[in-house]
């Protein structure tokens, strides 16, 4: 069930509302709205009417039930969809489309400063790195570990941006947090439940990647384990499913876009450099998605592509993404979204 609080409901409504809830045996998670909140509650539902009678507490505007196995993770009609923030320059939700750039990996301090600057320059929100790399084959290029977070957090400290990165592990969440703003969790983690856990147990922003094989509602699942354990701040990210096709690496999948939009208050974003796997296609499928309505791209950006020590084949250089950023401008306008970002000298 999930009850709607009235748009004038105090603090002292709330409270009481949470106390009447867990007295009946439910555990309370408030969802808090720009309008209104929400109570989501949580336990076996069945047989047990008892909650539609909270209805006449004051303060309470009606009592829902949610038929989808995801709780938390719900749209309710009429409440608004959440914002996560991650910095006053980077905000999901809010009609805004913010952009998360940089290189698939972190290879070295020059490599990740001059990406870095590229990203800023152009208008970027939030400065992408992978530190620790899940990769195909045990004999490719692993990341840096600890000393590629180090790096990310020098580029942080010379342009401001907020840093994005994967968690592979939960043996490694402690060292991430040190440098992270936002914690990423790969498309082959999305299921990766006791990682989800922890990760609902901490506040930093999580980047949820939908999985290869994984329907909308199995990503949605997914999130609800780190939104149960407490944390609202998910991003959901479409980054291309695994289908019959070969011309790209991944199939993108836009109808995601508008079916997670209705479904879900979460904010929604996309992946065109592994949803393609091919450069030049991430300019109209970044363009594509903004169309449909999502929140943010995140792009994978590297000063030298030809020599990228993974990815370099879906990464763009430095003038096709300023020419992307250019041209995504007057079809933000258009969606009515805002990608402005006012950045301090430095």
């Amino acid at each position: 069930m999930i009850v709607v609080m009235s748009a004038n409901a105090t603090e002292e409504h709330l409270k009481i509302t949470v106390g009447h809830i867990e007295d009946l045996g439910y555990r309370a998670h408030i969802l808090r709205g720009v309008e209104r909140n929400v109570i989501a509650c949580i336990g076996d539902e069945r047989g047990k009417p008892q909650l539609l009678g909270l209805e006449v507490l004051d303060g309470v505007d009606k009592v829902m039930p949610v038929l989808a196995p995801y709780k938390l993770a719900a749209r309710v009609k009429g409440v608004s969809r959440q914002p996560v923030p991650v910095s006053v320059n980077c905000v999901f939700g809010e009609n805004n489309f913010c952009i998360i750039a940089g290189p698939c990996s972190v290879e070295s301090e020059e490599q990740i400063m001059q990406a870095a600057k590229i990203v800023r320059a152009a208008g970027a929100n939030a400065l992408r790195g992978g530190a620790y790399k899940p990769r195909s084959s045990t004999y490719a290029f692993q990341g840096m570990g600890e000393e590629g977070l180090k790096l990310l957090a020098l580029a942080k400290q010379e342009t401001g941006l907020p840093i994005v990165t994967e968690l592979m592990d939960v043996q490694q969440l402690e060292v991430v947090l040190r440098y992270a703003d936002v914690i990423q969790v790969g498309a082959r983690n999305m299921q990766n439940f006791s990682l989800l856990r922890e990760l609902g147990k901490i506040r930093n922003p999580v980047l949820l990647k939908r999985g290869l094989s994984a329907t909308v509602e199995e990503l949605l699942m997914s999130a609800e384990y780190i939104l149960a354990e407490g944390n609202p701040n998910v991003i959901l990210c479409e980054r291309g499913i695994r289908t019959y096709e070969t011309a790209t690496r991944n199939t993108l999948d836009l109808n995601a876009i508008p079916v997670l939009l209705e479904r879900t208050h979460l904010p929604v974003i996309v992946d065109p450099s592994h949803g393609t796997g091919v450069a030049r296609y991430v300019s109209p499928m970044t363009k594509a998605a903004l169309a449909c309505g999502a929140d943010g791209a995140i792009i994978e950006v590297h000063p030298d592509p030809a020599n990228a020590l993974s990815d370099g084949n879906q990464s763009l250089d430095s003038a096709a993404f300023a020419q992307l950023m250019t041209e995504l401008k007057p079809l933000a306008e258009a969606m009515k979204k805002e990608m402005s970002v006012k950045h301090t000298a430095r």
